[in-house]
């Protein structure tokens, strides 16, 4: 049995029989029953999807997968594609987005090259290349915020083909892609995780998650294509037309998420679905970020449905396919705050809304511990 199938195996339904009693207890909480709205929903899914009737949230943990895409070649990105393997130096010294959030609520972030165009070396004049193995003194010189521990190499490739030509990977690498994303989730498990936020960066990734969007969705390419970062009108136009190109000349099969996912698809979204499957197999509870990763969530969507039931819409992106996927899989963004940064900056803010939501039910005293009177029957 291979890592896909032993995930899907494993994930079963959540605790209905918890969430009940779960509710139960927020109902006798010091307060007008419902009062405190979706913060109480989303504490009742934590018991839910854990199986513990007063879950901890300590050990926060985000996943940063980044990957480049052949299709750049296209025109599609008004970035060039250096700025991928820039922003993971980036993320390695702590000074992105991601790095800020993830300080914010106390959650440790983990960058993982799933399939930069480039080795990841740094200094980027040096040959040395950055290994877990390496002590953080060994690279003092990142800055106090920086720790190379944060850094997993999972390359299945140096970038995706360029779907507008063939067919972005291979089957087998798609395969690889999904169980390198499970393979990091239970890597890191071993050290604790309570709870995951994934997230994504890489330079034209926008394009093939469009791609997958219209494929499994069916909704037509201009409802779920976006302009992605800082791209005019010229540049939208034809990002629409490389896309309608790369689904005609591959043909991906809509009923089948790996060929999707092998023809119009990317090394990172692959991790991330397998991450998303793993999550839910060792009933973590997993935040989506924005377009991207909700592709991946898509992907592994369809491949166990069940996934579903574990997943928490951080915010709605701006991205117009991102909304598509979650009326797909029916799910509620927490936000809307008009953000498209991705890096898994989203899932940050959602985590400090869930962790919210769990304190309340946890450590908010019902009517009898507090002596309160009852509202009148």
């Amino acid at each position: 049995m291979g890592k896909i199938e032993e995930m899907i195996k494993r994930i079963g339904p959540v605790d209905e029989k918890l969430m009940e009693e779960a509710q139960g207890r927020l109902d006798n909480l010091t307060k007008p029953q419902g009062s405190l709205g979706r913060l109480e929903e989303l504490a009742k899914k934590v018991v839910g999807i854990t199986g513990k009737k007063n879950p901890s949230l300590r050990n926060k943990v985000i996943f940063t997968m980044v990957g480049d895409h052949g299709v750049v070649e296209e025109g599609v990105s008004a970035f060039p594609q250096e700025v991928t393997p820039q922003m993971v130096y980036n993320f390695i010294k702590g000074g992105a987005g991601i790095n800020v959030l993830a300080r914010h609520i106390g959650a440790r972030v983990i960058v993982v090259d799933m399939g930069v165009k480039s080795d990841i070396r740094y200094p980027p004049r040096n040959c040395e290349t950055i290994s877990g193995t390496e002590s953080r003194k060994s690279f003092g010189f990142l800055g106090e915020k920086s720790d190379i521990r944060n850094f997993k190499v999972k390359k299945i490739g140096y970038g995706t083909k360029n779907m507008a030509k063939r067919s972005a990977m291979t089957r087998e690498e798609a395969i690889k892609s999904i169980e390198a994303g499970i393979e990091v989730f239970e890597e890191e498990y071993k050290k604790g995780i309570d709870i995951l936020g994934l997230g994504d960066m890489g330079i034209g990734n926008t394009t093939p998650s469009s791609a997958v969007t219209a494929v499994i969705t069916g909704r037509p390419i201009e409802e779920v294509t976006g302009r992605g970062t800082g791209v005019n009108d010229g540049i939208f136009e034809n990002k629409i037309k490389v896309i309608e190109k790369a689904i005609k000349l591959n043909t991906p099969n809509p009923k089948d998420p790996i060929d999707v996912l092998a023809k119009v698809g990317g090394f990172e979204i692959g991790g991330l679905a397998g991450s998303f499957l793993a999550a839910a197999a060792h009933k973590v509870p997993v935040v989506t970020d924005g377009f991207i990763v909700t592709t991946g969530a898509l992907i592994a969507f369809g491949l166990e449905p069940k996934i579903k039931d574990y997943i928490f819409a951080s915010h709605s992106s701006v991205e117009v396919g991102h909304k598509a996927i979650l009326e797909r899989m029916g799910l509620q963004p927490l936000l809307d705050l008009d953000m498209r940064l991705g890096e898994g900056t989203g899932a940050c803010l959602g985590i400090s809304l869930i962790e919210a939501g769990v304190k309340i039910l946890t450590e908010m005293a019902t009517f009898g511990e507090a002596e309160v009177s009852e509202a009148l029957k």
